[in-house]
């Protein structure tokens, strides 16, 4: 038995969770998400409460499906009402980030500023050296936040890079003058 997969998804006010063509489609108020079903899995949805289920149990590969589509149902759930961030800190002497329309320009130590334009249904928000992205989407806003951070790695030695706002970089020891005898 799944022991996230059995737990009830409570739709809040507002919100409205409907299945159409094997598709589960959750509105509220910040939009719509839609997500794929899984012939294994079984969605019901009575009186504001939406149930996952297995048509056969004892197949481990089956259950596997159970907890994953009510993670993925809840944080649709959980996106549509208050939404997803990720926070990023941009790190180093000269680094700069400027945000124009769709497009984040990050002057981050290359000969070129490097242009990253933005998917749809993001949102970028440029205070100082940090960035915010925010959206409805869960995974569509990790996914966008590493990509940036991909840009320039923080690296070991200094620091200086793009890195997650909560991330502890550990850092290394630089090469150490030898006393002579």
């Amino acid at each position: 038995m799944s022991r996230l997969g059995k737990l009830p998804i409570e739709l809040p006010v507002g919100t409205e969770a409907k299945i159409q063509d094997n598709f589960i489609v959750v509105k509220g108020k910040k939009g719509e998400l839609k997500q794929g079903l899984h012939e294994a899995v079984k969605v019901e949805i009575k009186d504001k409460v939406i149930s996952v289920s297995v048509a056969h149990p004892e197949i481990k590969k089956e259950r596997a499906f159970w907890g994953l589509y009510r993670s993925l149902i809840n944080n649709m759930v959980v996106g549509v009402n208050e939404g997803y961030e990720k926070k990023l800190e941009v790190i180093g002497v000269g680094y700069r980030v400027a945000l124009a329309g769709q497009k984040i320009t990050l002057n981050v130590g290359y000969s070129h500023p490097v242009e990253f334009p933005l998917p749809e249904g993001i949102k970028a928000q440029v205070e100082g050296n940090i960035i915010t992205i925010s959206g409805i989407d869960k995974q569509l806003v990790g996914e966008t936040a590493a990509q940036i951070r991909k840009v320039r790695k923080p690296e070991p030695y200094k620091g200086k890079g793009i890195k997650y706002i909560d991330e502890i970089i550990r850092r290394k020891e630089g090469k150490a003058a030898v006393k002579g005898e």
